[in-house]
């Protein structure tokens, strides 16, 4: 997948571990192998996305296997469309689920994400992809040069997807319904509130193809308890009772329970 110059908007060409632009913007790739386009213009803190400690605990969880149900459920679906490459993922952390559809698919795979730890962690572990520090609001790739865009657990930007999506392409999103984690939540918080969710939402630009729930149990024990909320936004919310009441748990089955939106664009 061709990319683009986050500062000018031009064509990037590669040449031996750079990218350049005609305007002579370069952008070296790092000895991982990711390319960081991300500038200092579009960052909204000095380190943006998650921290080299989130990512590590988000992997050590994730190549267990206890989310295999939501690779599974994208590659069924994928197939049953006949979805093809080249895919972007959006927030693509350090690679678990785009990598394993793009293995199934075949396809041309370009994961992105924010957090430069998590594409240097993607970039290490899946050879089988490119992968690129960068902004979703501002995506690095051609108007209709994706056939599958994904966002899995991460955000949605209807405007700038619809940009970059191919007339025939689809746009996997996966979030996470009001029951996820109650297990979780219930160690966590002295009270649990089940706020309102809207878990198909209408996206501009975009009609609801189908919607899949996907709904699991799994039991971790240990410190994967800890790598388990590491993984989700409840870390940045745990008071100092919520966080002793984790550590004093050795063992919690749960129940993963999300939504898989699947739309194409109007």
């Amino acid at each position: 997948m061709e990319l683009y110059c986050p500062l000018c908007g031009k064509h990037l060409c590669r040449e031996d571990r750079t990218y350049r632009c005609e305007n002579r913007h370069s952008f070296d790739i790092a000895r991982q192998g990711y390319v960081n386009l991300l500038p200092v213009q579009q960052k909204h803190s000095l380190h943006p996305g998650d921290t080299r400690e989130q990512v590590v605990a988000r992997r050590a969880f994730l190549k267990e296997g206890f989310y295999q149900s939501i690779v599974d459920g994208l590659i069924a679906e994928a197939k049953a469309l006949g979805c093809a490459g080249p895919i972007l993922d959006v927030g693509c952390g350090e690679g678990y689920y785009s990598s394993r559809l793009a293995g199934a698919l075949d396809a041309e795979l370009l994961g992105l994400d924010i957090s430069k730890e998590a594409v240097r962690c993607a970039a290490g572990s899946y050879k089988n992809a490119a992968w690129v520090c960068a902004t979703a609001s501002h995506l690095p790739v051609g108007d209709g040069s994706v056939k599958l865009l994904t966002s899995l657990f991460s955000l949605t930007l209807p405007e700038e997807f619809r940009r970059v999506l191919a007339r025939d392409g689809y746009f996997f999103q996966v979030l996470a319904a009001q029951d996820h984690l109650l297990g979780l939540k219930s160690i966590i918080y002295p009270e649990l509130f089940l706020r309102e969710k809207d878990s198909v939402p209408e996206l501009p630009g975009f009609e609801l193809v189908k919607s899949v729930p996907i709904r699991f149990e799994f039991t971790v024990e240990g410190e994967m308890v800890k790598n388990l909320l590491s993984m989700t936004p409840h870390v940045y919310r745990i008071s100092k009772a919520g966080a002793q009441a984790l550590e004093n748990t050795s063992l919690l089955t749960d129940t993963a329970s999300c939504v898989l939106n699947i739309y194409r664009g109007l």
